[in-house]
């Protein structure tokens, strides 16, 4: 099958640090690849990938120390390389949300659109109620729910690539928080909880423009002077085995409709079980009391953490490969990829036009009638 993958251009695919959308792309992409799929990947220079490499800007965005960028600017550029070539491809993969939607109207039907994001936005029933006829990817059932009437064409879990994560078969004794410092994640939280149970809490997080204040006002106070508390800012993928791998619990107290959370299968992969607040895909992605707890008060949670040093990590591991591999995501959208084609109508294409792949069977047909006669 010959697809296109196209992520956004705000992070490098991996990326270099923070990042969901990006990374989870590249771990699809690479195993697309390693199932015997023709694979472009449409993104920046600094991209590593297993498949065809198409460069649409020369670097990330978010880490362009240019002064002046615009980022929409980028995305249509690249949408336009995209529509220029889409005849090449069985099915296009979008990633962007819905800023495909205009240029794609009439091809609708050979594309997916896996939405990454939180949709209990204004304005987003619009958009979708407007463009209907594309088929649309939640990442967990629960982020379905602000938008019932959406073309949803399926439910895919997200999946990392098992090897670059390196489960460890004991806890170093402190908890963990990884991923983004923001308000709905509620790292106020798991300060909390560590302090409460005297225990280390080291916190690997981003921190956007947009959230500069309520770290500097909210999270700041809370660590300083606080010996309890590491402070390591954002960490790659490098660095992640041995943060998580080490830690007794990642802590996951959010407070808003998660549609996925990948650090809580990060941790999993690790060996590294998660106490995770019950909200958005929570329930979907943890299996309580097997990869860990569930909680909805902060009494829960540090309860659950005592409760973590009961669980089998290499089982914790094991139920991440089982469920959230990187393959397992792959064969899951080749079911998709390979629904959508089945469901377009049949209708010869000009010759010029011909899928290569439909030309070498029509070739290798006439090559063994050939040889028959």
């Amino acid at each position: 099958m010959k697809i296109a993958q196209i992520p956004p251009l705000y992070e490098a695919v991996p990326p270099v640090l923070y990042g969901g959308t990006e990374r989870v792309v590249a771990h699809l992409t690479d195993a697309l690849v390693e199932l015997g799929h023709d694979v472009t990947l449409f993104s920046t220079g600094e991209t590593r990938t297993l498949a065809r490499l198409e460069v649409v800007r020369d670097q990330a965005i978010r880490l362009d120390p240019s002064p002046l960028k615009s980022d929409l600017a980028a995305h249509l550029t690249m949408l336009a390389q995209v529509k220029a070539r889409a005849h090449q491809f069985d099915v296009i993969h979008f990633h962007v949300d819905m800023v495909h939607f205009p240029l794609f109207a009439d091809m609708a039907d050979r594309t997916v659109t896996t939405l990454h994001g939180r949709l209990d936005m204004k304005d987003l029933p619009g958009v979708y109620d407007h463009w209907p006829q594309f088929p649309l990817v939640s990442i967990s059932d629960d982020q379905r729910r602000p938008l019932p009437f959406a073309n949803w064409a399926g439910t895919v879990h997200h999946g990392l690539n098992a090897d670059i994560y390196q489960p460890s078969a004991a806890s170093k004794g402190y908890l963990a928080f990884l991923g983004r410092i923001s308000p709905e994640k509620r790292p106020d939280r798991a300060i909390e909880i560590a302090r409460r149970l005297g225990m280390p809490l080291k916190i690997a997080a981003k921190v956007d423009q947009a959230d500069a204040r309520y770290f500097a006002e909210v999270i700041a106070p809370m660590i300083e002077n606080e010996p309890l508390i590491e402070f390591i800012g954002e960490i790659g993928d490098d660095q992640k085995s041995e943060f998580l791998g080490g830690a007794q619990a990642l802590l996951f107290p959010i407070d808003w409709p998660e549609p996925f959370g990948l650090v809580m299968i990060e941790a999993m992969a690790c060996g590294t079980p998660v106490v995770a607040w019950r909200c958005g895909s929570t329930p979907e992605v943890i299996e309580d009391g097997e990869t860990g707890f569930l909680v909805d008060s902060m009494d829960d949670a540090c309860a659950a953490v005592e409760r973590c040093r009961t669980l089998n990590r290499a089982s914790v591991r094991a139920r991440f490969e089982l469920r959230f591999s990187a393959t397992v995501m792959a064969r899951r959208y080749v079911e998709l990829y390979s629904d959508r084609l089945a469901r377009m109508p049949f209708a010869p294409e000009e010759p010029e036009t011909v899928s290569e792949s439909v030309t070498a069977i029509v070739t290798q047909a006439e090559t063994r009638l050939a040889q028959t006669a």
